[in-house]
This record gives C-alpha cells, structure tokens and sequence, in this order.
C-alpha cells in the first residue's frame, strides 16, 4: 500500500543527515511528524537519525546533531529521507553511494531534501521522474542529471521519491504527507502549532529573493524581482521591466528605491552577480559560461563586475577553495 493513502497506521522513516546539512532542514523534516503525533495524540510516525558514520554530526551552524544509529543496507522501512546541505559530493563517496542505493529498496518511498535531491538522483532513482532541488543549483543539477525532468516547485512528489527546495519547502512537503495519510483536520493543526498559514502550493515557483511582508505592500515591485529572476540569463532593460509591470520607470524606480533602498537596474546587477557567486564556489561550469549564465556579454565585462562587487576576483575565489 502507498504511503500516500489514508491510515492512522505507523509510518516507520529512517532520516540520513549528511554533514554540513542545515539544522532548519532537520527540524523541517522532523517537526511535522512530532506534532502530528501530538495533535492525534497517536504514534502515526516513528522515525531514527542515522548517519553514514555512526557518529553525530556537524550542521551548518557548528552544532552536532545527535544520531541514534549507523546506516547501512539492511535498514528497513518505509520512508527513507536524505538531507544534504554543502559538499555532498565530498560526504557521499562512491562506495557510501552504493550502499544507499542499495537500501533503498527497504523502503517504499524516498526523498531527498535540499542536496538530499542530488544524492538521490545520484543512486539513478530519478531517472525519468520530475524532481527539484534548491533553486540555488538548478542549472547544475539539470546539466548532471539530464534524464531527470527538473521542476522549479517547491516540491514535488513523483513514483516513489519525494524532493523540495529547502527548510520551507521540506515543511510544505511532509505537511503534505501528513494531509494525504491522516487527514485535512490534523494537516491544519499541525499547521497552526507552528502558526502556518499553508499559503503555498507544491506547485508555487521557489523564489530565488524572498520578499515576505514587500510583496504584499507593492505588487510592482514582486512582479518585477520575478521577472528579474526569470531573466537572469538575458536581462530585460528596466524601460522594458517597467513595461511589462504597467508602470513608467521612473514610478519603478521610485518603487525600488523605497523598499529596497536602490535603483532596480543595481537590484537587477545584484541578483545577477549573487548567480553568477553562486555558480563560481558550487559549480564546475567555467567561468566564461558562468558570465553567460548570468547574463553578461563578455567574460571581461562579467571579471570587472564580479571584482567590484566581491572584492576578488571570481578566479581568486575558485583558486582559495572558498566563498567570497
């Protein structure tokens, strides 16, 4: 049976925290299945913190996370979750990946959360589903996993693997599992423990800016970050953004410079230069086609932008091995 149909039985989860993974992923994962225990006042999920060495491990922020076994082959289950942050290329190495791989056939479903969804579509699972990632490394993910159909939303639930975005979205996605096997009453009250407006959809696009309360106090400025953010590769002059937004830009400008404190042309180079960072420490790609992915018309036009902006040079910073 589907761990997706309605029952109030046990759903047994084993979670495989990589090192360098965020605490609020964890807590994403793990805090909807506590309350929902809570609020039906019954064990409808019971789950373990494994580790592929046994031993506790070192999140984003320095605290070790408690682990309560070793994972290995023979677990058994039937919701397997891989949460993976940073280097998980470095965490997982072949032979750790053969053994999860192999594990996953214990298990009837299996998502991966964040880089969890590299690892993953690293076993092959993935192959010919839908999926997502953080839509930090969209580009990359779909130029390593070209069998994979890659989705811009916050999650997305395909055959049997289930992948999201981030903390937000694995919050989303398990309140979703919460719906689907013990009902809308409970999904709302797991809801309101965490004071959760449920306002997103699976399908809601993941923001590469978020917002918050601006995009209710001006609706202008939202649909222009959004298409910013949709134009990041070949940017739209802001006489045209403006346009499409059914404003002059000088009422645009004005809209920018009162909620986020400058032009939308620095805002736009900004959201640009935070891509093409991004791509510089978390990607292979070169640094040529990192200043076409990021919309510039010369790799020297992009070199001089990118030095202004972080103060090395994006060879700089690949030679240090580091962020800028």
């Amino acid at each position: 049976m589907s761990i997706f149909n309605p029952t109030n039985d046990v759903c047994k989860v084993r979670i495989l925290v990589l090192p360098e993974s965020s605490m609020m992923c964890v807590a994403s994962v793990l805090e909807p299945l506590r309350a929902a225990n809570r609020v039906s006042g019954k064990t409808l999920y019971a789950w373990q913190l494994v580790s592929l060495t046994g031993e506790p491990v070192s999140m984003t922020c320095d605290v070790p996370l408690a682990i309560d076994a070793q994972f290995n082959e023979h677990l058994r289950g039937d919701l397997l979750i891989v949460i993976g942050g940073f280097n998980q290329l470095k965490h997982v190495s072949i032979s750790s990946l053969s053994i999860i791989r192999k594990a996953t056939s214990g298990f009837s479903v299996i998502a991966g959360v964040e880089a969890g969804s590299w690892v993953v579509a690293r076993t092959g699972l993935l192959n010919g589903l839908q999926a997502t990632t953080h839509w930090e490394d969209f580009e990359t993910f779909a130029d390593q996993f070209p069998e994979v159909d890659v989705k811009f939303d916050r999650f997305v639930v395909d055959d049997k693997c289930m992948t999201c975005g981030g903390a937000s979205p694995a919050f989303d996605m398990f309140l979703d599992l919460i719906r689907k096997r013990n009902g809308q009453a409970v999904a709302m009250e797991v809801a309101s423990v965490f004071v959760c407006d449920e306002a997103h959809s699976q399908f809601d696009a993941q923001p590469l800016v978020s917002l918050g309360r601006l995009a209710k106090q001006d609706a202008r400025l939202e649909q222009a970050v959004r298409l910013m953010e949709k134009w990041i590769e070949q940017p739209l002059p802001v006489a045209g953004i403006a346009k499409r937004v059914g404003v002059s830009s000088k009422t645009l400008e004005a809209v920018f410079k009162k909620h986020v404190g400058m032009t939308p042309g620095r805002f736009y180079l900004n959201l640009r230069l935070k891509s093409a960072n991004r791509m510089v420490n978390d990607s292979n790609l070169s640094l040529r086609e990192i200043a076409v992915r990021s919309g510039f018309n010369s790799l020297s036009a992009f070199s001089r932008a990118y030095g202004q902006a972080f103060g090395k040079s994006a060879r700089e910073v690949r030679l240090s091995g580091g962020d800028s």
